[in-house]
């Protein structure tokens, strides 16, 4: 199976960033006001809302403020006091990186970048990769298995760039090797596709700098990948 769809692949830059992508809204920063008991938010001119709402986060505790941005972000996947944990633990723990709960990384990055940004530096810095990958199948129907899954298939491309000694290469040697990864929906964070040709695209990939930091080692390489059975048996 490994050697049924194979690639050339190219890593075309790479960046460490602080930021994720439209992360945060002008909605997002509304509601957050309206949690923190600020009275007509709609009011603020849009060009201001980010900084009227990273002043009234200072107006807490650090810790109560970071109660207040996870309640917003997952009071329904956290328990109340699981919250109350957590707010304590960002102020010290990487927690898009340390918590066992990968569903919950991208929540914990986005918290404390907000965070980081509004306390000037209390929190953990927040830092991310985005970067491009272009492959070239050496048959163009190979290309048909990013079509439904991709993120598993691409995670396969990328461990074949990166040291035995990855984290990536590591903790999931199984599921690379087999046919049912579904960690690599919570490993790869935002996945697009800008280019697309008969038998090349490319990707514009965003993840944490702990799972994917290693790709930008990563000079030209031949390797080979394949979609799940499990997810092409997904409704």
């Amino acid at each position: 199976m490994e050697n049924e769809n194979k690639f050339a692949v190219e890593v075309l830059s790479f960046t460490t960033i602080q930021e994720l992508p439209d992360s945060w809204t002008s909605d997002d920063y509304k509601a957050l006001l309206v949690n923190m008991d600020y009275e007509n938010p709609d009011e603020i001119p849009q060009t201001e809302l980010k900084e009227m709402c990273l002043m009234s986060i200072t107006d807490f505790e650090p810790a109560e403020a970071a109660k207040l941005v996870l309640e917003y972000l997952d009071q329904d996947l956290l328990t109340d006091g699981q919250i109350e944990n957590l707010s304590h633990q960002m102020l010290t723990e990487k927690l898009w990186e340390e918590n066992p709960k990968l569903n919950l990384h991208v929540s914990f990055f986005k918290a404390t970048q907000l965070l980081y940004e509004a306390y000037n530096g209390k929190f953990p810095r927040a830092e991310a990769v985005r970067f491009q990958l272009k492959i070239i199948a050496q048959n163009p129907d190979s290309l048909a298995i990013f079509d439904q899954f991709p993120k598993a298939p691409v995670l396969r491309l990328l461990a074949q760039g990166m040291s035995d000694r990855s984290l990536v290469n590591r903790l999931f040697s199984d599921q690379l090797e087999g046919t049912s990864f579904p960690e690599a929906e919570n490993i790869i964070w935002k996945l697009d596709v800008p280019e697309k040709s008969a038998n090349a695209m490319v990707f514009d990939i965003v993840s944490s700098a702990y799972w994917l930091d290693d790709i930008k080692y990563a000079n030209n390489y031949e390797a080979s990948s394949h979609t799940d059975i499990a997810a092409e048996n997904e409704e």
